[in-house]
């Protein structure tokens, strides 16, 4: 894959001094999140579908069940998705209201979902995103069946058309307004995970599992 994901489909018009098509930083990005939402057309109506996401080398992978449209539909009429992944990292408060803005770290991403069958590929994907949000957990699990696997859609799109958008300063503001007298800066968004709340279905004492990196 080229170092570079600018096509004619990915290049940012609005703000385009916020944007890169760099390939290392949109697989970083990629990397630090878990969450995206995937953007498809059926019969003419738009969609948009929040799901987990993990990458292995150059493909991004996501999974629902079987027959979800976000896994269903782009592989029954193969036609290109629009994927987007966002990392909220600040709030920018400015001394005027329209000024405010959001430090933020974001990739959109191109491609036709291709459908992953083979029964031995669904299963070692499946390893790789749970080692994404638990790493280590995947072995102390009780083994997945084959009416989980035979349910479980997996589709992925190569990483080759992409645009990142990224924000990391402070505010910006008119230079008359700079003696205005109120707070500005950044407010940065600390992630950490909370106290573990274990199931009130069981009562025995276990090993507590590793979360991730805060995405």
């Amino acid at each position: 894959m080229s170092d570079s994901l600018d096509t004619t489909l990915s290049k940012v018009k609005r703000g385009p001094n916020r944007a890169s098509y760099d390939k290392t930083t949109a697989l970083e990005i990629i990397d630090a999140s878990l969450m995206c939402h995937i953007g498809q057309t059926k019969e003419g109506q738009v969609f948009v579908t929040p799901t987990c996401h993990w990458r292995e080398g150059d493909y991004f992978y996501w999974h629902a069940h079987s027959k979800a449209r976000n896994v269903k539909g782009p592989t029954d009429t193969p036609e290109k998705v629009c994927i987007n992944v966002s990392l909220l990292d600040g709030l920018v408060m400015a001394r005027s209201a329209m000024h405010h803005s959001v430090n933020y770290r974001s990739v959109t991403l191109f491609g036709v979902p291709e459908l992953i069958d083979d029964k031995e590929e669904k299963v070692r994907q499946f390893k790789i995103f749970l080692d994404k949000v638990s790493p280590g957990r995947w072995e102390q699990l009780r083994p997945v069946n084959d009416n989980e696997i035979k349910a479980t859609g997996l589709v992925r799109i190569k990483i080759e058309e992409a645009s990142v958008k990224m924000r990391a300063e402070p505010p910006v503001d008119d230079p008359e307004d700079y003696n205005w007298p109120v707070w500005a800066g950044v407010i940065p968004m600390d992630r950490t995970w909370g106290e573990y709340q274990q199931d009130p279905k069981q009562p025995t004492a276990h090993t507590l599992p590793i979360p991730p990196t805060a995405f």
